[in-house]
């Protein structure tokens, strides 16, 4: 494992932080000819060093009543495969709707599901109260918009191992703001080594 230095400042105060690095290029090599270390003579070589890899493949979720639903299972059942060829990447996840939104929050209390609805909610009114212009698909369709800006609709996820790098209590949600949902297409491209 590699360790690097690096200083960062802050008005005039530095202070080492050290950081530890999972992936350590490996240094180049060069190609020679060795007539002594074989019998026929050939070329030598190490290994070469890894090279950037990508993929991407779009999933897509059937409809969720509205709420927050973790989706961290169904990603990994698509991904999978690709997902075990990193040893060190990026997963990026892009919802492509303007009325829904991805966040990574709590995978075990389903209630904290529940909460950030109901906290969702009341931040964002709807009903003929609320002031809205944007009112020709219905109701619920501005305030979808709003909440799916308030979350977004981009994930990054660090790959180690070929896993998704979350911390244990850590899950991908969809969060569904209409109340009549459809379904749902996200993005998922992998880069790294």
């Amino acid at each position: 494992m590699q360790t690097s230095s690096v200083i960062l400042s802050a008005k005039a105060v530095w202070s080492p932080i050290r950081i530890k690095s999972l992936y350590t290029q490996p240094p180049k090599t060069t190609t020679f000819n060795d007539p002594s270390s074989s019998s026929s003579g050939g070329s030598m070589a190490a290994p070469p060093a890894a090279s950037p890899r990508w993929a991407q493949k779009t999933i897509t979720l059937p409809p969720q009543r509205r709420g927050c639903h973790l989706i961290t299972p169904k990603i990994l059942k698509e991904i999978g495969q690709d997902l075990s060829g990193f040893k060190c990447g990026l997963a990026h996840l892009f919802l492509q709707h303007t009325s829904a939104s991805l966040t990574i929050n709590e995978n075990y209390d389903s209630d904290v599901r529940e909460d950030t609805e109901t906290f969702l909610n009341r931040v964002v009114p709807e009903g003929v109260s609320a002031p809205w212009k944007h009112t020709l698909e219905g109701p619920d369709d501005m305030p979808a918009h709003i909440k799916s800006s308030l979350f977004g609709c981009t994930l990054t996820v660090p790959i180690t191992n070929g896993q998704l790098n979350m911390g244990t209590w850590q899950g991908i949600w969809l969060c569904e703001h209409r109340d009549s949902a459809t379904a749902r297409k996200v993005v998922v491209t992998l880069n790294g080594i």
